[in-house]
C-alpha cells in the first residue's frame, strides 16, 4: 500500500507544521499521501445532540457520517488501549506515501523533529526505529541530521528512506 514514515517528536517540536509542509511539497510532485494522527486525549468530532453521537451513546460499535464532502468513522474506545496500528493503516485508501503523526513507538520507521527550546532530550538515542533527526539546530548523531528548515531535502530524504508497509 506504498511507503510508510512516521514524523515523532515532543510537544511544541513543529510536527504539525512539518508535515503540513511536506504534503504540499509531495502534492507539487505528484504524490498521493496519507496521514495518520494520533491523538493522547478524547475525539470530540460531533456535537453530543447529534444523531451520529446518539447512536454510539445508544450503542452503535461503529459509526460512519457521510456527506458530498467527506466522511468519518467513528468508534468509541475505552481509553485503556488503542486500536491496532496495522488495523487503522488498512483502513486507509492506497497512497504513495503515509504519514504518521505521533505513535513514537509504533513499530514503523520515524523522523525525529527536534528543537532545543522544548527542553526535551531526543528519542533518537531510545529508539532505533528513528532513522533521521530534523532539527533547527546542527547535532552531532550516528543517524543523519537534516535541516529542519529544508522542506525539499526533507521530502527527498523521506521519499527514498520511507519503507514498505509490511505491517
Amino acid at each position: 500500500m506504498g511507503k510508510i514514515l512516521g514524523i515523532v517528536g515532543y510537544s511544541g517540536s513543529g510536527k504539525t507544521t512539518l508535515i503540513e509542509a511536506l504534503l504540499l511539497a509531495f502534492s507539487l510532485r505528484g504524490l498521493k499521501v496519507n496521514v495518520i494522527k494520533h491523538a493522547h486525549h478524547a475525539l470530540d468530532l460531533e456535537p453530543k445532540h447529534k444523531d451520529s453521537a446518539r447512536f454510539r451513546a445508544a450503542g452503535a460499535a461503529e459509526v460512519l457520517v457521510s456527506s458530498p464532502y467527506g466522511y468519518a468513522i467513528m468508534r468509541d474506545l475505552d481509553g485503556r488501549d488503542d486500536i491496532d496500528f496495522s488495523q487503522q493503516y488498512a483502513r486507509l485508501l492506497p497512497a504513495d506515501l503515509t504519514l504518521v503523526e505521533g505513535y513514537k513507538y509504533g513499530p514503523h520507521a520515524k523522523l525525529e523533529v527536534w528543537r532545543p527550546e522544548t527542553g526535551k532530550p531526543l528519542l533518537q538515542t531510545q529508539d532505533p526505529r528513528i532513522i533521521a533527526v530534523a532539527s533547527s539546530e546542527p547535532l552531532r548523531l550516528t543517524v543523519p541530521v537534516l535541516d529542519l528548515n529544508q522542506i525539499p531535502a526533507l521530502a527527498d530524504f523521506i521519499w527514498e528512506r520511507a519503507s514498505h508497509a509490511e505491517l
